[in-house]
This record gives C-alpha cells, structure tokens and sequence, in this order.
C-alpha cells in the first residue's frame, strides 16, 4: 500500500471518529445511525493510522505530496 493521505488529512480524520465517539457513548445518537458512526469512526481511525485510504484508489486522488 502506497501512501496516499497527507497528515492534515488524518488528523482530520481522527477528529471526526472522536467526534462520533463522543456521540455514540455519550447516548446523543443511538440506534442504528449511532452504530454506523461507531464503524465509520473505526474505519477513520484503521485509515488514518495505516495513511491509506482505499477508496482514493478509484478516482486517483492523493492528498499526500511527496
């Protein structure tokens, strides 16, 4: 896997899980949306550590200059 995320784009990510963390176990979204956010959350945060994202992949995007 090839870098493809700048490191402004993962902090940014890590934000929004924490974000939909907060929401989830703080009780003020719940039910099915709050488990989407939960997943969501964990893939930001898979794709934020590993500075990949596989859906760029597709459209040829990068946001990590070398």
């Amino acid at each position: 896997m090839k870098r493809n995320m700048s490191n402004i784009d993962r902090v940014v990510r890590v934000v929004l899980a924490a974000v939909f963390a907060y929401l989830y176990f703080g009780g003020i979204v719940t039910g099915a949306l709050g488990i989407v956010l939960v997943i969501l959350g964990a893939v930001f945060i898979l794709t934020a550590v590993l500075a990949f994202c596989p859906l760029y992949l597709p459209f040829n995007l990068s946001t990590y200059k070398s």
